[in-house]
């Protein structure tokens, strides 16, 4: 038995087994055309060829342990500076800096750290990401 892709600009893409391609493809919707087999899931059918898509990156994670963002911290360099800026906060910006176990992304202090630092959203989850490798 014999495999043969399929691709509809609205449908996607299928497979039939066996039967004769030119007979199956009268059976379609119009503007269906009978295409290679698909190389694997991270293909797109464009412009008359498969194309490889990468798939997304994972997204960041929204927490690491108080050892992996200190590290990262001092790996990239900033280690004595966001000591220095934990020095000027409050009470209770100290404490949480000291005892925490694992900084959560969108927590306000760490979102306000973040921005004093002058940090996009893109090094923040690059920071993360890093840091979660550790």
């Amino acid at each position: 038995m014999t495999e043969t892709g399929f691709y509809h600009p609205e449908l996607g893409y299928w497979q039939a087994v066996g039967g004769e391609p030119e007979a199956l493809l009268s059976t379609y919707p119009a503007g269906t055309v009978q295409v290679p087999i698909k190389p694997g899931a991270d293909f797109e059918w464009q412009n008359s060829e498969w194309v490889y898509v990468a798939p997304p990156p994972p997204p960041a994670p929204d927490r690491v342990s108080s050892r992996q963002f200190k590290l990262q911290l001092l790996e990239a360099g900033l280690l004595d500076s966001v000591d220095a800026w934990i020095a000027t906060q409050d009470r209770a910006t100290q404490i949480a800096y000291a005892n925490s176990g694992t900084f959560v992304r969108d927590d306000p202090m760490m979102q306000a750290g973040f921005a004093a630092l002058g940090f996009t959203e893109q090094q923040v989850d690059d920071f993360y990401t890093a840091a979660a490798a550790r």
